[in-house]
């Protein structure tokens, strides 16, 4: 073989081919990580945007309630000060203590003065004519026992005759029961509505009541008002259902530890509640059954589904969103800036037509500035560069036409704060029990529930009608109506 054929490779070009396919190597290497720490970088940088976000959350710009915000928080002012001195002010007309009728008075002490204060004559103990009506002072107090017990005894008696024993027996409807209807209310009052867990009532009932219960008969108490209840709740679901206007909300609950949900619907007389598994379509079809009337409720994704012209949008959840876009910067920042406008201009508006200062039709006029100027906002929300503007924007632009049911339907309120006021007692009451440990006791809740906001929206007397449906329970005959005083 020749030289020319041979030409063999320099051991250094090969070294350096070699280097150099390493450094090429490395080098991709390195851009792969620097590319990967870009998109790392964003990502966490996005991650940061939003805890730092979360963390300035509380009851003025996100669904929290006031009781979650903590204690070194400064309250956001909803107006100015005024500059006036807290308390009543001049001309506020007071809440004074109202004087008990006779009927309800179990004892008279009369103080009659015996001399003149200015002469020293005698005085008659008789009222005279020119004598003025007498002062009052009524002094309420507990009596030392409050329960009466009542015991029945079944006697024996031997024949005179033939000797044989008979024994008279206690009837057995006296039986059946250890806790009259009035102990019973009382009881169960406590428990579905001052939220006082059994020990509790077990508790009241010793020290207050000077009664000794077990745990198993306030247990057998609720169970037995539960069943009493069952006609008033289904006669207020019914009523709720065919309403004209109902405020629906929800909130989470617990059955055996897992997560469940307490809705409720509410008009402006009746409230109903249901415990149900689903914070879904689902949960809201047991509820409500079938769409009818107008529903206003907060913006969850289940309510979407309900045509605009029956959908009223919650404009205080509006308002607290506002108010966290506002907080924010950039495009969210001035989605928030027209949006607490909006809110301001509404409730403005809103309040001159419930004083009566103006038409639904000077209503209408009124609102509809505002109404095509946060439009407007929205729009141009919905093609900007910020992702979640944009999604926030035009969700809301699809659901636009539900921000206004309120200014042309009778009877709808622009917020749903009823149905909110309504369902704040059972969620004070699962943050001290969380929630029920059995479908009975979910029953319990419901229809305890139902029936005291329903007594209270009507200014009717708790413990007298859980009474009278209990004592209707024990008789075997339809308990009073919850939709009639």
């Amino acid at each position: 073989m020749s030289e020319l054929t041979s030409n063999p490779i320099c051991p250094n070009c090969a070294k350096s081919a070699k280097r150099f396919a390493e450094l090429e190597a490395a080098y991709a290497a390195i851009e792969a990580a620097y590319a990967k720490l870009k998109t790392d970088h964003v990502k966490f940088e996005t991650e940061i945007i939003e805890l730092k976000a979360k963390l300035q959350q509380n009851s003025s710009n996100s669904s929290n309630p006031p009781s979650s915000d903590p204690p070194w928080q400064k309250q956001t002012r909803a107006k100015e000060s005024s500059g006036r001195k807290p308390g009543g002010q001049p001309g506020h007309c007071g809440h004074h203590r109202e004087r008990l009728p006779p009927e309800r008075l179990k004892t008279i002490v009369p103080y009659i003065p015996k001399v003149c204060a200015y002469c020293q004559a005698s005085l008659p103990q008789e009222t005279g004519p020119s004598d003025p009506p007498p002062s009052w002072h009524q002094v309420a107090e507990l009596p030392e026992v409050v329960v009466e017990v009542t015991e029945h005894q079944g006697h024996a008696r031997a024949c005179v005759c033939c000797g044989k024993i008979t024994c008279a027996e206690i009837p057995a409807d006296i039986r059946a029961h250890t806790i009259g209807p009035n102990l019973a209310a009382a009881l169960s009052y406590l428990s579905g509505r001052c939220h006082d867990s059994k020990r509790n009532v077990q508790e009241i009932a010793e020290m207050i009541f000077n009664v000794q219960i077990s745990l198993g008969t306030i247990i057998k108490l609720e169970t037995e008002m539960s069943k009493a209840l069952a006609g008033a709740h289904a006669e207020a679901l019914v009523a709720v259902r065919a309403a004209p206007v109902k405020n629906v909300d929800e909130t989470g609950w617990s059955k055996q530890g897992k997560l469940c949900w307490l809705w409720v619907a509410a008009t402006l007389t009746v409230v109903v509640f249901q415990v149900h598994v689903k914070r879904s379509k689902r949960g809201l079809k047991a509820l409500l059954k079938e769409i009818v009337g107008v529903i206003c409720s907060d913006r969850y994704g289940v309510y979407a589904k309900i045509p605009s012209s029956q959908h009223q949008i919650c404009w205080a959840h509006l308002k607290r969103d506002f108010q966290r876009l506002y907080e924010q910067s950039g495009a969210m920042k001035s989605i928030g800036r027209a949006g607490r406008r909006a809110v301001k201009e509404v409730f403005a508006v809103w309040k001159d037509f419930k004083d009566g200062r103006i038409t639904r039709a000077e209503l209408e006029t009124q609102i509809q500035p505002t109404r095509r100027r946060l439009e407007r906002a929205f729009f141009r929300g919905s093609v900007g560069s910020d992702k979640k503007t944009r999604r926030f924007c035009r969700r809301l632009l699809k659901s636009y036409e539900t921000l206004w049911t309120f200014v042309n339907v009778e009877g709808v309120e622009p917020t749903n704060n009823h149905a909110e006021r309504m369902v704040r007692p059972a969620v004070l009451w699962r943050k001290r029990s969380f929630g029920n440990h059995s479908q009975r006791g979910c029953r319990f809740t419901e229809r305890i529930l139902t029936t005291v906001q329903t007594l209270r929206l009507q200014k009717r007397p708790v413990i007298e009608y859980l009474r009278g449906a209990l004592v209707a329970y024990r008789a075997g005959t339809k308990a009073p109506s919850l939709l009639t005083a």
